[in-house]
């Protein structure tokens, strides 16, 4: 279930001239049932609106006051989230006879034709209020509220996601709080500008329309919602037609090491923070300990509890990065075996997180692991991978839609589709010299989509943790003849290359093996370049080239001076 929750306006969408009729009541019930929450949202004082609707408990918490008010039907309590109503204000509008004048526990509200008396009020007192309208209704509150303010007071009380709320409204002070929910409708009743914005304009008015909106909810759910607004944005074709993946889906991403995997994903990163949708990442290698709109748990050398993970998971608007980099294999399977049945409960009762990311999937979900057939579906997945071999075969059953990188990008789209028992679909003509980068939707697509390859705003620091502190594994670490040592990561260089005497540094130096292993291995290319010009100048002693090719190290992965041995402190590491 996608859409969690419905929030609707009272006055001119549930009610007609103030009363709601019973069917309408019922159909709010028949939701309830279901499983979602309902809010209401209206500009009404509580106690007027207790005195003319005697349902309010079917309702799992009202804002009234347009956003002022906060009030939960099953207690019978309410929280005032603004400031008190302005006595000078009502005193000087009473002493100027505006009437009629009512006074909330915040709002003030009056009718057209006081829209003057009151702006001139406010400006002779100098206070900073605000004006709404609802059609001829005019309501003077505290800057900033409204009932977008309040339904996203109501959201974070509940614990649910605004991208996971219907919304539906038909006047003016109804346009800030259809704005954040995911999907919108207007009854036929409502103004102009109302059915301008919304998503879904319904062909009954008032309560009559609630009904038909709630009849489709429970038919189609996310369907009902457009792509544009629930969809995360995979990229553009050649002729910028934008490509979306539904809310739910499963996206598998696979290509080969160096293919651009990491960096498509920071991309998707950041289109996920544009569009207001929580993330967590699962991160083996360190890729992403410095991407932006994210907290971090666990980092170089310190493990991630599942404690904290599921602590930082809770908290709405948090976009989360469980670096797993600091545990061996085992824990890392035994950490993510313990969170993913917490994110998908999490999911099912707030939407959060929005998107899970797995990285390097074969780290969490190796070949031989055992889950049931496509455990993932409709989870939101994004699963990250070499190939679809080195992951379990139980995720492959619940992706619906591929992404290929790199020089083997068309060859595990054929591949996959032999695995899968799927008809190979057709490839476009690419620009030659190209790698492309294709896009398969299982469902629909007879043929591949080519996007077109779009760097992320921010730098990505490709597996600079998993070098600086991590295990390169024991057939590419560096060795050390002389001492008899092998360093598994830059951590362990530098402290090796410290007990190195001049004999022995020498012999690296000529024979080139410093920027070898920082070019074949480590992959960083500046980090080589620069290495290989101290090698090669023969004007600089052998004192001197090993501090520079220290300091080197120690500058673009923040690791702090090493004179002994012994593990080097790691702080985030950086690249140019």
């Amino acid at each position: 279930m996608h859409f969690l929750a419905l929030a609707v306006d009272y006055d001119g969408t549930i009610a007609e001239n103030g009363s709601v009729p019973p069917e309408v009541c019922a159909s709010l019930a028949a939701l309830k049932h279901s499983g979602r929450k309902l809010l209401l949202i209206t500009g009404r004082e509580l106690q007027a609106l207790k005195h003319h609707f005697a349902q309010l408990s079917l309702f799992d918490l009202v804002v009234a006051e347009n956003g002022a008010l906060l009030y939960d039907p099953t207690t019978d309590t309410e929280e005032l989230i603004a400031d008190p109503a302005s006595t000078e204000l009502v005193g000087r509008l009473r002493e100027k006879g505006v009437s009629p004048l009512s006074v909330g526990r915040s709002v003030v509200a009056t009718w057209h034709p006081f829209e003057e008396a009151v702006i001139s009020t406010i400006r002779e007192l100098g206070l900073e209020l605000q004006i709404s309208f609802n059609k001829d209704a005019i309501m003077i509150l505290p800057s900033c509220v409204n009932k977008a303010s309040g339904l996203s007071a109501a959201l974070s009380r509940l614990g649910i996601c605004e991208l996971n709320v219907v919304g539906v409204g038909d006047a003016e002070n109804d346009h800030a709080f259809l704005a954040l929910c995911g999907c919108t409708a207007a009854v036929s009743n409502a103004i102009e500008s109302i059915k301008a914005r919304a998503d879904i304009c319904l062909t009954q008015d008032h309560g009559r329309g609630v009904c038909e909106l709630i009849e489709r909810l429970l038919q189609q759910d996310a369907a009902l919602g457009k792509i544009e607004r629930i969809g995360l944005r995979l990229g553009q074709t050649d002729d910028e037609r934008p490509v979306w993946l539904p809310p739910g889906s499963v996206l598998l991403i696979i290509g080969n090491s160096g293919s651009g995997k990491s960096s498509y994903v920071t991309w998707l990163t950041e289109r996920m923070v544009q569009a207001r949708q929580d993330f967590c990442i699962i991160d083996p290698e360190g890729d992403y300990l410095c991407l932006e709109d994210a907290v971090t748990v666990g980092g170089l050398t310190t493990p991630p509890t599942t404690e904290e993970s599921l602590r930082l998971l809770l908290q709405a608007r948090l976009n989360v990065v469980v670096s797993t980099l600091a545990l061996d294999p085992p824990a890392r399977v035994q950490l993510f075996g313990e969170l993913l049945p917490f994110i998908q409960r999490l999911r099912s009762t707030s939407g959060r997180p929005y998107w899970l990311i797995v990285d390097e999937a074969h780290y969490m979900l190796p070949q031989r692991a055992v889950w049931p057939l496509g455990f993932l579906a409709n989870m939101g997945a994004i699963i990250v991978a070499l190939d679809f071999d080195q992951v379990c075969p139980a995720l492959l059953e619940g992706v619906d839609m591929l992404v290929t990188l790199g020089s083997t990008a068309r060859e595990l789209v054929q591949r996959f589709a032999h695995h899968t028992q799927r008809t190979c679909p057709a490839f476009p003509a690419h620009p030659p010299g190209l790698e492309p980068v294709c896009l398969w939707d299982l469902h629909h697509g007879e043929a591949v989509v080519l996007l077109e390859q779009l760097q992320p705003h921010q730098k990505h620091h490709r597996h600079s943790g998993k070098y600086a502190a991590g295990n390169v594994g024991a057939w590419r670490a560096f060795y050390f003849p002389a001492l008899g040592k092998h360093a598994s990561n830059l951590t362990e260089f530098l402290s090796a290359l410290a007990q190195l005497d001049a004999r022995a540094f020498g012999e690296h130096r000529r024979a080139g093996d410093f920027s070898n292993w920082f070019r074949e291995v480590i992959r960083d290319d500046v980090l080589a370049n620069k290495t290989r010009l101290i090698e090669n100048d023969d004007a600089v002693s052998i004192q001197v080239a090993l501090e520079q090719i220290s300091r080197l190290v120690q500058s673009r992965y923040h690791l702090e001076q090493v004179d002994a041995p012994g593990a080097a402190p790691v702080t985030a590491p950086t690249h140019e």
